[in-house]
């Protein structure tokens, strides 16, 4: 199995992907647990001062100002994590709770914390162990840290509250720990802050949509070219002399991709036979315009997702000086901001591949092919209804688009009087590539049934080997209408699954 290891320095993309997906196991490195221990002995100095420090020997939030005696700071430390675990709704996917606490570890393996070694250890054992805390939909308004659901996750370290086991079955956390040989943790001073102040949860969301988003770009460029194939467009549009007049970078490289894919069709460039057209469509000839810019976007979430993972987001933070200092470094504006920008672009996204879609339904714009592409139009509906699905996708999308992180609700008696919404952000954007996703597997399906019925013309060689590789996946081709619900799910699982991307490359080799 796959290991990652933890310093002080953050952690990739690649090992979020690891262990929230893919299981991998989890160490610390010597220089961690050395840095832990650091900043223990600080927090540990601290504490033994009359002085209050916020934190360590003061209530929290609205309540920093009492000064907590050494006897109760143990039950303060437990006391935040229950009532912070506050949570309500849907249990939160897999995934995104084994993403949260790890980069939650990440953050406290930095040594700017105060966390001793043996809670970090104790954290990296629950993700060996394949425990995930129960983590409700609700409770995190992207301040303070993603705050119920990361104390949903500490609340598990004191083998309190629910988690669901390896067998996927949810029991009482006290009961998988003992199955596992986990000691549940005492929390001492600040550990309990320190837990639950992160941006993690929604950085989590961010690294596993990036992933996701890099796959659906490509596929996206790889439907848009069938369309345009389907349709008899020209692919003059997509040269690279075009697109480097106008440089952004994004553009160029999904133009490039549907170039790849269409090379040596024998359907493009008929836009002048029958029914001569100077021009296609936007939603064809623009493909590379909107599709680039969305990749674009992509790559400014990225840098702000790899900044993020570097980050020690904590208040207050141990410094290496010695000083324990307050800040608002959990805010998650930088964060929710992206989220929020990736969710326009995947609407708009999947708004234009609706266009396509219509058009290739549309007698009247479709350029010879039979009404909804329907084997016996009036007897049969074609694909009538699939695209009606994919309007109702898009129209949700739509709604999915709208800011999270414009919005701001105050909380803790106005102390957090300006919040960022990052976790709402994240969530509605996983929403939205799910359904771009299923937008785009519409497409193809209506598609590589559209070429087909286009008799006597050959189709580009990675286009034919997209038709054979779905057609080998159980997605039937053009015929009497059928139930058609099987024939969608199985052209989803194939482009949620990389396989559409995948069939291309055998023939164009890597896309961009």
């Amino acid at each position: 199995m796959h290991t990652v290891v933890v310093g002080t320095s953050g952690v990739t993309a690649s090992d979020v992907l690891a262990v929230a997906r893919g299981g991998a196991r989890v160490e610390l490195s010597d220089e961690a647990v050395a840095a832990l221990a650091a900043a223990r002995e600080i927090v540990d100095a601290l504490a033994a001062k009359p002085e209050p420090v916020y934190g360590v020997s003061t209530g929290f939030g609205a309540l920093a100002t009492r000064h907590i005696s050494q006897e109760l700071r143990t039950q303060l430390q437990r006391n935040i994590v229950r009532s912070h675990a506050a949570g309500m709704g849907p249990r939160v996917e897999r995934e995104v709770v084994r993403a949260l606490m790890f980069l939650r570890l990440k953050t406290v393996c930095s040594g700017h914390t105060g966390v001793r070694p043996e809670v970090a250890q104790t954290m990296a054992d629950l993700l060996n162990a394949g425990i995930t805390p129960v983590v409700h939909e609700y409770g995190s308004l992207g301040c303070s840290g993603d705050l119920a659901p990361l104390s949903h996750c500490a609340l598990a370290l004191m083998g309190e509250g629910d988690a669901e086991g390896p067998d996927g079955t949810v029991r009482p956390a006290a009961e998988l720990l003992a199955a596992h040989g986990i000691a549940p943790v005492e929390l001492r001073e600040k550990e309990g802050l320190a837990l639950l102040n992160g941006t993690d949860g929604m950085l989590g969301m961010l690294v596993m949509a990036l992933a996701d988003l890099d796959t659906l770009y490509t596929s996206a460029d790889i439907t848009a070219a069938l369309s345009l194939e389907a349709l008899l467009g020209t692919d003059k549009v997509l040269a690279p002399e075009l697109h480097a007049i106008r440089p952004h970078p994004g553009q160029g490289a999904s133009a490039a991709n549907m170039l790849a894919v269409l090379k040596d069709s024998q359907l493009t460039g008929h836009h002048q036979d029958d029914a001569p057209r100077v021009q296609d469509a936007y939603s064809v000839r623009c493909a590379p315009q909107v599709a680039g810019a969305g990749r674009d976007t992509l790559a400014h979430a990225r840098l702000v997702a790899e900044r993020e993972l570097a980050a020690a987001v904590d208040n207050p933070v141990v410094l290496p000086d010695g000083r324990v200092e307050s800040n608002g470094n959990f805010h998650g504006a930088p964060v929710a901001y992206v989220l929020d920008f990736l969710a326009i672009a995947a609407a708009d996204l999947a708004s234009i591949a609706e266009r396509r879609t219509d058009r290739l339904l549309d007698k009247n714009r479709s350029h010879g092919l039979p009404p909804f592409l329907a084997d016996d139009p009036g007897v049969d509906s074609g694909l009538m209804i699939a695209q009606y699905t994919q309007a109702a996708l898009v129209s949700e999308m739509k709604r999915l688009a709208v800011p999270a992180s414009a919005d701001s609700i105050p909380s803790s008696a106005m102390q957090e009087d300006h919040v960022s919404m990052g976790w709402s952000a994240a969530r509605k954007l996983r929403t939205a590539v799910d359904n771009l996703t299923r937008v785009l597997a519409i497409e193809l399906y209506a598609a590589t049934r559209a070429v087909e019925l286009r008799e006597g013309l050959t189709p580009a060689p990675a286009t034919r080997a997209v038709i054979d590789a779905v057609r080998q996946a159980g997605v039937e081709g053009p015929g009497p209408d059928r139930f058609l619900a099987p024939d969608l799910a199985a052209a989803d699982a194939f482009v949620r699954d990389g396989l559409l991307v995948a069939a291309a490359e055998k023939v164009t080799g890597p896309l961009r």
